[in-house]
């Protein structure tokens, strides 16, 4: 599991990222994978998805199968209209 974490500052530009409706990405382009958040049964995605509020820590969990993306790998991840470029994989 990747785990991708943002803290809200401004809570109408933080809006896309907990969109229940937007399907999130991380694309490795070193890999070549695109992981996505996992579905579990009992407990749905993971990945919140309330409102968000200002000064508050979000997450999401990327299912990273095979460990084929790397501490080190520089990564993209896309939700929805929001994209970020360039992250660094700790």
């Amino acid at each position: 599991m990747i785990r991708f974490t943002w803290r809200v500052l401004d809570v109408a530009k933080a809006a896309p990222l907990n969109d229940k409706k937007a399907e999130p990405l991380l694309y490795d382009p070193q890999a070549q994978v695109k992981l996505v958040v996992p579905q579990m049964e009992k407990v749905g995605q993971l990945r919140q998805s309330s409102t968000p509020i200002a000064g508050r820590s979000y997450w999401m969990a990327f299912s990273n199968s095979g460990r084929r993306v790397r501490p080190g790998d520089r990564v993209s991840v896309e939700i929805g209209q929001f994209h970020a470029i360039n992250l660094v994989v700790e």
